[in-house]
């Protein structure tokens, strides 16, 4: 039988299309030929040249970063130092503490119990968690105190994975309620108590907003982690590893630190006024270099709590990016992404500081406009980044894949994140 010429080119157009997302869904990251996808080796190495200068000026103590395009890695590369003080190399299987790119991996969870019918993202928070029924907020009197009120309306799990729920890390209006509840920090490592005893004790708390009248970024997710432990039946701990990081082959993703990969971990770094650099104390809080190793490894926090590689959480993007599948295990439908990496929030709902052209989908920031952002990007870009300095972005429609881990807090206004898109962009040659 013979097939017109155009309908044989369309048909062939059609079958190499779904080759090419078979062959990147089925496959692992791993290295490739840059040419290979459509970037060029040559300038994709500026990243190595900017990376060292970092380094060499002290703005930097270490870093990895990782780019992949189509599924394919086509930049990995370490710089600096693991431990300054020892002068310890940093290799690219560096283990480093995420933060808030932790809270990716919870709104994942979130979506998964969805899609199993066990929830909806509507549905009212007091449904899970009966304690945030009647919550408060703490509304500006204008002359230096505050009064608390009753929410206008309920929170619901939508709002929880937005960041508009109203809750933040403790440090508004009502600050002095929330320190004399103990709870005012992103980090948990080193509370001796189930993460849902914590989160008992924050729907005693004034908000710092009504449900769904803007955006606020705080405890939201740690929120959503206490949610899914609710649900499944399982610590978090055990619901992430079975059903997220087993799959995919995230090896190196844990709360608290296995012993025997102690001296892989990167140590934190502060900037400090002259700009140099300071080994933060041992063990400290969030600032200092933590209790991941030697805490009481109760606590487990669907916000901040990870730690992880790059090539671990580069394979996590990698599984979005495919439509929700890696290593031959489908983790989410291509349709529950689509949903999560859209904007949620009204047009012109402000996310954050210098954040413009962006909105906030479920779990992720989200590009909206190109020139308002004015950085190198696509419309649809979306990610995060972490209270470490870390990031992360994907961008579909070309295919992208970058996860960027230091430890650097606080980072004290360098550069290196916008540098990093323009020099990754500027390596596309396709």
């Amino acid at each position: 039988m013979r097939f017109p010429l155009r309908l044989t080119r369309s048909l062939i157009c059609f079958l190499s299309g779904i080759l090419l997302a078979s062959a990147v869904v089925a496959q692992i990251l791993e290295i490739a030929d840059p040419a290979s996808v459509g970037m060029s080796a040559e300038r994709l190495a500026r990243i190595d040249a900017a990376m060292e200068e970092y380094i060499a000026a002290d703005r930097l103590p270490g870093s990895v970063t990782l780019v992949a395009r189509h599924g394919k890695i086509v930049h990995l590369s370490a710089h600096g130092y693991r431990d300054i003080e020892s002068r310890s190399p940093l290799q690219t299987d560096a283990i480093f503490r995420i933060a808030s790119q932790t809270k990716a991996t919870v709104s994942v969870g979130i979506m998964i119990l969805q899609e199993e019918g066990k929830l909806l993202i509507d549905d009212d928070l007091s449904r899970y968690l009966p304690e945030f029924a009647q919550t408060t907020v703490a509304v500006d009197n204008g002359d230096g105190t505050y009064d608390i009120v009753p929410a206008k309306r309920k929170i619901t799990l939508r709002d929880l994975l937005t960041h508009s729920s109203g809750y933040d890390y403790g440090r508004g209006l009502s600050s002095d309620k929330w320190k004399e509840a103990g709870i005012q920090d992103w980090y948990f490592a080193d509370r001796d108590e189930p993460v849902r005893e914590t989160i008992r004790r924050i729907a005693a708390l004034p908000a710092q907003g009504h449900p769904g009248e803007k955006w606020v970024y705080g405890y939201n997710t740690d929120i959503l982690g206490a949610v899914i432990e609710i649900v499944s039946g399982q610590d978090l701990t055990t619901f992430l590893q079975s059903r997220i990081f087993d799959p995919i082959g995230m090896v190196d993703t844990h709360f608290y630190l296995p012993p025997e990969k102690i001296d892989r971990l990167a140590a934190v770094y502060s900037k400090n006024k002259d700009g140099s650099l300071t080994r933060a104390p041992t063990p400290g809080r969030m600032e200092g270099q933590g209790h991941y190793v030697m805490g009481p490894r109760r606590s487990y926090s669907g916000g901040a709590g990870l730690l992880s590689t790059a090539h671990d959480y580069a394979s996590f993007l990698q599984m979005l990016a495919n439509g929700g599948v890696y290593n031959g295990n489908r983790i989410l439908s291509r349709k529950t992404i689509e949903l999560m990496t859209v904007t949620h929030l009204p047009s012109g709902t402000k996310i954050g500081n210098n954040r413009e052209g962006v909105g906030f989908g479920l779990g992720f920031s989200v590009v909206l406009d190109i020139g308002s952002r004015g950085i190198p990007s696509s419309v649809g870009q979306f990610g995060w980044g972490g209270a470490y300095h870390s990031e992360y972005w994907v961008d579909p429609s070309e295919g992208l894949v970058f996860a960027y881990f230091t430890q650097l807090r606080p980072a004290g206004g360098i550069d290196d994140h916008d540098k990093l898109s323009a020099l990754i962009y500027q390596a596309i040659v396709d």
